[in-house]
């Protein structure tokens, strides 16, 4: 195919036909393989609802103070008829299933599998396990009704980034994303401020997507506040935007 100038093949036209006709093979069994965790996530979690996905560093250790804390967030969400989602590994990840395994309401693990690091942990009432992170993060921002982050480190990051870059876009709904750590964020939350919107990047009302809170109790409260203060559940149009996650 000529385009511009340039030879730009397709499989379609390569010349070794055994080699083009095992590509395909694989290719097509891996795209069924992405398809099969789309499937078992929305079959097992659609009708979990309300929930909350919490985040944190999977090295932090059970003697850390960010562990407990983790725990009674947890605890506290699970009591209040919260599902609580984590990514069913070590650290922060434990502390937040064996919180809401503790509690009322259902405590679910998205593993994911990694050459190290990630072991499941044993506080899941729901196990699913992945091999493909975008599908994972697909069902952390999918089903979940507010974001719970704790400290931790580039997975963290990038499950914070995803989530604040959906719903600034429009493309996921409006759903509370709460920091935990005033000490371990408020550096990164100085630097937006004073880099990202001080350059223009982003406007300084994209701040407001987060709220900065210690308190587990308060956690509680601002979830439950910011869905009081839209009277209720999302409208269904609203609810569509995450059809196109």
């Amino acid at each position: 195919m000529e385009a511009h100038g340039k030879n730009v093949p397709r499989l379609r036209q390569v010349t070794n036909i055994e080699r083009a006709t095992s590509k395909k093979a694989r290719e097509s069994w891996h795209m069924f393989t992405i398809m099969a965790e789309f499937i078992e996530s929305t079959e097992r979690l659609s009708e979990l609802r309300p929930a909350v996905s919490m985040f944190g560093s999977a090295r932090i250790k059970p003697d850390n103070p960010y562990y407990a804390l983790a725990i009674d967030i947890a605890r506290r969400l699970s009591d209040e008829g919260f599902a609580v989602i984590s990514g069913g590994g070590p650290g922060i990840m434990e502390a937040a299933n064996k919180g809401a395994f503790e509690g009322k309401s259902s405590s679910v693990g998205l593993n994911i599998e990694l050459p190290h690091e990630q072991s499941n942990n044993t506080w899941q009432d729901i196990s699913i396990s992945f091999r493909h992170f975008f599908a994972r993060k697909v069902a952390f921002v999918k089903y979940a009704d507010a974001y719970v982050v704790l400290p931790g480190g580039f997975g963290t990051l990038d499950e914070l980034s995803e989530v604040l870059t959906l719903i600034q876009t429009g493309k996921s709904r409006r759903i509370p994303v709460i920091l935990v750590g005033t000490t371990f964020w408020r550096g990164l939350l100085d630097w937006f401020r004073s880099q990202m919107v001080g350059d223009g990047m982003i406007e300084a009302n994209d701040l407001n997507l987060m709220q900065l809170i210690d308190e587990p109790a308060n956690v509680v409260d601002a979830i439950f506040a910011f869905y009081e203060a839209r009277e209720g559940a999302p409208a269904e149009p609203e609810r569509q935007t995450g059809v196109y996650l």
